[in-house]
């Protein structure tokens, strides 16, 4: 499965404690793998503390990916999600205040980073899940929308080729949001996004830097040997 990857990537920072039993909801298609970087990253999350006990979640856009740990480390569930139909890895200047409508095309990204969020009133929403409230981006469970745009049927679909559709915030399936992403962040968490096109270093500077260190030392041993 492609959580598998995942599960021991954290498990080697938990104790192998860790199982795949802990996995409350997986909708990845059977055939879609986990990147190496969102394995690792998880990892380096909870060996370091960086998420400082809270839940997390990491979102990795090229592959429309979501996968929501929780303070404990343990993966929580996996899911696809539909995310800002601009490539691009910030937000526009002035784009939070803006109805959805008036956003131009060219600014409809879902920013890169590492974000503190939590539950929150909205103007428009209600109480809503902000991933970054400067920038407006929140997570949500999807609606049939604007029919043409077709987004329950994106993220039914096999391949992350058309989860690029959305103002800038975060869409997941009703039920995935409804067991796993309200329950996880009703008290707020840590969100980690990568980036489309951003070097990992400028987004990530600390990961990247112990991922080097450790591939250095682990090169270093070998020749030792």
């Amino acid at each position: 499965m492609a959580l598998t990857f995942a599960i021991c990537g954290v498990a080697h920072a938990q104790g192998p404690e860790q199982s795949a039993a802990t996995v409350a909801m997986d909708q990845l298609p059977p055939d879609q793998a986990v990147s190496d970087t969102v394995t690792e990253l998880a990892g380096w999350i909870v060996a370091s503390g960086d998420n400082q006990g809270y839940p997390f979640a990491i979102m990795d856009k090229a592959a429309a990916q979501i996968l929501v740990f929780g303070g404990d480390g343990r993966l929580r569930g996996a899911t696809p999600g539909l995310f800002g139909s601009a490539v691009g890895d910030h937000s526009a200047p002035g784009v939070a205040g803006l109805a959805l409508r008036e956003i131009p095309g060219r600014d409809r990204t879902t920013p890169a980073g590492r974000f503190v969020g939590g539950y929150g009133p909205s103007t428009d929403a209600g109480r809503v899940l902000w991933v970054d409230y400067d920038s407006a981006v929140s997570m949500h469970p999807t609606a049939t929308g604007v029919p043409a745009e077709r987004r329950p049927e994106r993220l039914a679909s096999p391949t992350p080729d058309d989860n690029r559709v959305t103002h800038g915030c975060i869409n997941v399936q009703p039920d995935f949001y409804e067991a796993v992403i309200r329950p996880t962040f009703e008290k707020g968490g840590v969100f980690y996004i990568l980036p489309d096109s951003t070097p990992l270093a400028e987004v990530f500077p600390e990961f990247v830097q112990s991922r080097a260190t450790a591939q250095h030392d682990d090169g270093t041993t070998r020749r030792r040997r």
